[in-house]
C-alpha cells in the first residue's frame, strides 16, 4: 500500500476514503511565512532591506529595514533599525524606529528610539532618548514629550504615551 499518492489531475491525495489536501495559502504578495535568518556564525557588512520577516543572530554592520525583527541575544547591530513590528534581546548601537517594540530583558540599545507602542522588560539597557510616534499623524517627530504612563507586568514594564495638543 502507498503512502504518498497523487492522482492524474496533481491533486494531493490524504489516503483511501479522505479528500485531497487542500492548496497551501499564499497571500497576494506571495511572502506569507517566509523569514530569513542570520545565523550566529554570520557577519553581514552593509544594509540590509527584507520584504520577509528577518530574525538575526549573527552581525550586523548596517542598517537594518523590515517588516518584522526577531534579533537574538548574542547578537549585535552596529546601524539604524527600522521596522513595524520587533523583538530585541541583543546589543544596537545606533537609532531604532519601530512602531510595535519590545525590548528583552538581555537588550542593550545605545541610540535614540522612537516607538508608537512599547514593553520594556527590567533589565534591558536604553542609553538614548525614547520618542513617541503619534499613531494617527504619521509624524517621528515631536516639538514635546509626551506623558508617559507605566504599568508593571511580572517582569515587564508597558509604557503608554498620551497624544499631546499641538
Amino acid at each position: 500500500m502507498a503512502i504518498f499518492t497523487s492522482s492524474s489531475r496533481g491533486d494531493r491525495d490524504a489516503g483511501p476514503g479522505l479528500p485531497p489536501a487542500p492548496p497551501m495559502p499564499q497571500s497576494a504578495n506571495g511572502k506569507r511565512g517566509m523569514f530569513s535568518v542570520i545565523g550566529p556564525d554570520m557577519v553581514i557588512t552593509g544594509n540590509i532591506a527584507a520584504t520577509a520577516d528577518l530574525h538575526i543572530d549573527g552581525r550586523v554592520d548596517g542598517d537594518v529595514h523590515c517588516a518584522n525583527l526577531v534579533q537574538g541575544n548574542d547578537s549585535r547591530i552596529n546601524g539604524a533599525v527600522t521596522a513595524e513590528i520587533a523583538r530585541l534581546a541583543g546589543a544596537i548601537e545606533g537609532s531604532v524606529s519601530v512602531r510595535q517594540l519590545t525590548i528583552e530583558r538581555a537588550a542593550r540599545i545605545i541610540g535614540d528610539v522612537e516607538y508608537e507602542s512599547i514593553a520594556i522588560e527590567t533589565g534591558a539597557s536604553i542609553d538614548g532618548r525614547l520618542k513617541h510616534i503619534a499613531a494617527d499623524s504619521g509624524t517621528r517627530a515631536f516639538d514635546r514629550t509626551p506623558p508617559v504612563t507605566a504599568k508593571r507586568d511580572d517582569d515587564v514594564v508597558q509604557f503608554t504615551t498620551a497624544p499631546t495638543a499641538a
